[in-house]
């Protein structure tokens, strides 16, 4: 069995309580009589049932552990991380800090563009930096977004001077970007659309 304990308390829980409810019966005189029981009596025999019936449902509970407490432990966490995660770590900070180092070189470019004026040489040379930052890279990096960057160069395309040739040159950008961050792409070979 596995619970023989319970089991027997159980049963010993369930006579003493059905025997509370009973009415033994009372001698009164020459006859016996079920319906002649005190009322004080009754109280008694119950409140001396239920408080017995109580204290076995706590002896029960406190001397049988739930089944959950008896699973095995839960693993402690270490008090030193492993090589392992340290390594993981290096590698983690050793890449945010080159994808700080290129979101600086490329803000730097962005400023110089926006900074120069309406010169179609100095434009076309502004988005080729960008394009091969982007292809150096691996695509934009961590912290500059695809729809911002062409919002800004749009703005200065919307501010009147943008020639043929600084149209390409965005249309190239555009490519190089979709390329380098399409996961579908081999990109060993490099890319074909440029």
């Amino acid at each position: 069995m596995k619970y023989p304990k319970s089991l027997a308390l159980s049963t010993v829980l369930a006579s003493s309580f059905a025997n509370a409810f009973t009415t033994s019966p009372i001698n009164h005189g020459s006859g016996t009589s079920n319906s002649g029981v005190s009322l004080a009596a009754q109280r008694r025999d119950f409140l001396e049932t239920a408080f017995a019936s109580a204290t076995g449902m706590a002896t029960l509970f406190v001397a049988l552990p739930p089944q959950g407490a008896m699973a095995e432990p839960r693993p402690m966490y270490l008090s030193e991380p492993t090589d392992e995660f340290k390594a993981n770590e290096a590698k983690a900070m050793e890449f945010k800090r080159a994808q700080l180092a290129a979101k600086k070189e490329f803000n730097a470019v962005i400023e110089k563009f926006l900074a120069e004026s309406n010169n179609e040489d100095a434009i076309v040379r502004d988005l080729k930096d960008m394009q091969r930052l982007v292809a150096k890279g691996g695509g934009l990096p961590l912290g500059i977004k695809k729809d911002e960057l062409f919002k800004i160069i749009r703005s200065k395309k919307g501010k009147g001077f943008w020639p043929t040739n600084c149209e390409i040159a965005y249309q190239s950008l555009q490519g190089e970007i979709r390329f380098q961050q399409s996961p579908n792409l081999d990109k060993e070979m490099g890319n074909p659309f440029q």
